[in-house]
């Protein structure tokens, strides 16, 4: 099962393993209180494509396709998630504000094609 959750939320008993999705490690928050089991940088977005987004909605479509042809290039580790998410609970964890809008919904679709 994959979730998505902000990592500014409490951790929850119900997240399972819990993977930062984000490049970068989020502000204000202590590695400690964060309880991220993994972090694989390299399935986040590139660095140009975030500061292209700039977490515009007007910009998620294209944004959605950028970022999945990047993706494309990360089989092993897209199918590694997808394994550990049909043996136990696997949360998504990312910064941004907006909750719609963002890296790990994009990831959490095509995970779950």
């Amino acid at each position: 099962m994959l979730k998505i959750k902000r990592v500014y939320d409490p951790p929850s008993p119900e997240d399972g393993k819990r993977v930062l999705v984000d490049q970068l490690w989020p502000r204000g928050i202590r590695k400690e209180d964060a309880a991220i089991d993994e972090w694989p940088k390299e399935i986040a977005p590139t660095v140009e494509i975030r500061r292209w987004f700039g977490h515009d909605p007007a910009k998620y479509e294209e944004f959605k396709q950028r970022y999945a042809m990047e993706l494309d290039d990360k089989a092993d580790l897209i199918d590694r998630i997808k394994n550990e998410a049909r043996r136990g609970t696997v949360t998504l964890l990312f910064s941004a504000r907006d909750i719609e809008h963002n890296n790990a919904t994009v990831l959490k679709e095509i995970l779950e094609r």
